[in-house]
């Protein structure tokens, strides 16, 4: 387990380091106050109801994020990468019931930091502050992008921009998964793959 921390720190480290410097110090102390955690396959690391106590970096593995209605149907949100953070902001910061389920669909490992930890870490470290600003403003770029191409795109059109913003998303996410993300039903994204599999062999 300590080898596989070492190497889980050097990725988040990484991952940091592409948007801001930090000293040998700095880095310590941030990869301290995250812990280790694996997740099997269909796993849940957070469902409705419960509080959501930390942010997750995405070691290894794919996560999603869903809501699931009255009559117990699931509405896809978002999902996760390796590289990727994913929670559920509103719970995390005011400490409210999670209105949202975050699964694994394939083994997992994670990174985790709680919110106190997080927030002392912004008092005593300022560049965490701007570290998690850049992330969210990019994050906040991508909800918008995500809004307009549900208004502005037809079903084709938001799978093909899908695909093309992420090759591999069909073979980490079920049809009918990315279905619901497109706000669309699988019958219908079957048959704009269909048609999207004949293109491309002409």
């Amino acid at each position: 387990m300590a080898l596989e921390k070492k190497h889980a720190d050097a990725l988040l480290i990484n991952h940091v380091l592409k948007r801001v410097n930090l000293s040998t110090a700095e880095q310590q102390h941030f990869t301290s106050l995250f812990t280790l955690r694996k997740v099997l396959p269909r796993q849940y690391l957070l469902q409705q109801g419960e509080i959501c106590k930390y942010e997750f970096f995405v070691i290894e593995g794919f996560l999603r994020s869903f809501f699931v209605d009255e009559p117990g149907n699931e509405h896809t949100l978002n999902f996760a990468f390796e590289d990727w953070w994913i929670s559920d902001t509103r719970s995390f910061l005011q400490s409210l019931p999670s209105e949202i389920n975050i699964i694994a669909h394939e083994a997992t490992i994670v990174m985790q930091i709680e919110k106190q930890a997080l927030d002392q870490l912004y008092l005593d470290y300022p560049i965490f502050d701007r570290f998690w600003r850049l992330l969210n403003e990019n994050y906040n770029l991508s909800q918008s992008e995500r809004i307009l191409n549900a208004i502005s795109l037809n079903g084709p059109e938001r799978y093909h921009a899908l695909v093309a913003k992420y090759p591999k998303i069909e073979s980490r996410l079920a049809q009918k998964h990315i279905a619901s993300y497109l706000g669309i039903t699988p019958v219908f994204l079957s048959m704009i793959r269909k048609s999207h599999t004949k293109i491309k062999k002409v």
